[in-house]
């Protein structure tokens, strides 16, 4: 199926992902996964498409200030205010170059996010649209950001969040009433701490923490490594741990703003059953991916068994195995009606019928091609539809 596409897709991978300009995406691409690379297969079929890559640890805030920095080929600003508050680097890398040629109102972009970056690109949307007044209060003149000045919405078409958690994610509530995010964190951010030290170009895997000392890109590397990893640790509200919490998504969601003048779009997967023989109860189905069949059950186990009163906020307990459906379909501030192809109103989220599957069966996790690739060609038409 060709498509001729007025604006260009950028998609942003989700926590401990990848984009197209590391070494790994070669081996396995993000988008498209064991599926094939889902990039060359749009672009094959006459798509404008690029996947970025930005922190998969770090928060929605600094990826969306690495995703401007990719997309306008300039260096990294995290925001003076920003980064004085969460004590880090105010400056990342510097692109040499633009994700591609001509990024103007006259040639606006189309934002999609899978899980966490769903957050991220909600994020870049409301900083262009909006800015920081914290930033512009905070900043000498001649000092700020584009990013932060606002008023640039004309800059983006639409935004599209799959399987993002945008209420929190039910697996971390599972971890924290389990206690188990404290040792999974000091696993991932010492093990960030030792391997973490990236490469600026070719790298097999980056985790893209020059705020944080943790780099190769020259005059930017620390010396103690480890000690970076104990401080990002001891951050515990500017990484991608918080943003997923229940306190976290609150803060964020009363950070970001929908913006009047672009497309939204919401997909939210379930990878849970009825049980036939016990009543009000679910089960998960066999996922694609079979790890998250067990996650799936662990949360509907911590549903029905042991938070009383906990179902009620989620849809029949659906869950793709790390997101609840309820968390995927809209933020709770923000407004939203059912997807109508035949009336696509901008400044409101767009939400889909739920769909089935778990959270890699978007991204061509363990999925079929046909699927996989028919999910993205009726999503494309959808977007050159508002065009």
């Amino acid at each position: 199926m060709e498509h001729q596409n007025k604006y260009p897709l950028v998609f942003v991978h989700g926590m401990f992902g990848w984009g197209g300009d590391e070494g790994l995406n070669s081996k396995i691409p993000y988008w498209g996964a064991t599926t094939g690379d889902l990039m060359q297969y749009l672009s094959e079929n006459g798509c404008e498409c690029y996947s970025t890559s930005s922190g998969p640890v770090s928060s929605a805030w600094d990826r969306a200030c690495e995703i401007y920095a990719r997309l306008t080929g300039t260096k990294v600003d995290y925001g003076k205010v920003h980064s004085e508050t969460y004590r880090h680097r105010r400056f990342g890398r510097t692109y040499a170059e633009p994700l591609f040629e001509g990024w103007s109102p006259e040639k606006k972009i189309h934002l999609i996010g899978h899980s966490h970056g769903g957050l991220t690109v909600r994020m870049l949307a409301h900083l262009l649209t909006y800015g920081s007044k914290e930033e512009r209060e905070g900043t000498d003149e001649g000092d700020l950001s584009p990013l932060f000045e606002g008023g640039h919405e004309d800059l983006i078409k639409s935004v599209t969040a799959i399987c993002a958690p945008h209420n929190g994610a039910l697996a971390y509530t599972f971890a924290k009433k389990y206690k188990l995010v404290a040792p999974l964190k000091f696993v991932a951010f010492n093990y960030i701490g030792i391997m973490g030290r990236s490469k600026a170009e070719g790298s097999i895997f980056d985790f893209h923490l020059e705020q944080f000392g943790l780099s190769d890109t020259p005059g930017m590397q620390d010396a103690f490594p480890i000690r970076r990893a104990k401080k990002i640790l001891l951050n515990s509200r500017d990484n991608v741990e918080f943003d997923l919490s229940p306190e976290g998504a609150k803060i964020n969601n009363e950070i970001m703003e929908i913006s009047p003048n672009i497309y939204y779009f919401s997909y939210a997967y379930s990878n849970v059953t009825k049980m036939k023989h016990i009543p009000n109860r679910y089960r998960a189905k066999l996922a694609d991916f079979p790890f998250l069949t067990l996650t799936s059950n662990a949360i509907l186990v911590m549903e029905h068994f042991v938070t009383p009163g906990y179902q009620k906020t989620y849809i029949d307990s659906a869950n793709d195995g790390l997101v609840g459906a309820r968390s995927a379909l809209y933020p709770d501030d923000e407004p939203h009606r059912d997807f109508d192809r035949t009336d696509i109103q901008p400044g409101i989220w767009n939400v889909m019928p739920l769909r089935s599957g778990d959270h890699g069966t978007p991204i061509g996790l363990f999925a079929d091609v046909d699927p996989t690739h028919d999910f993205y060609h009726v999503l494309i038409d959808i977007l050159t539809s508002v065009e």
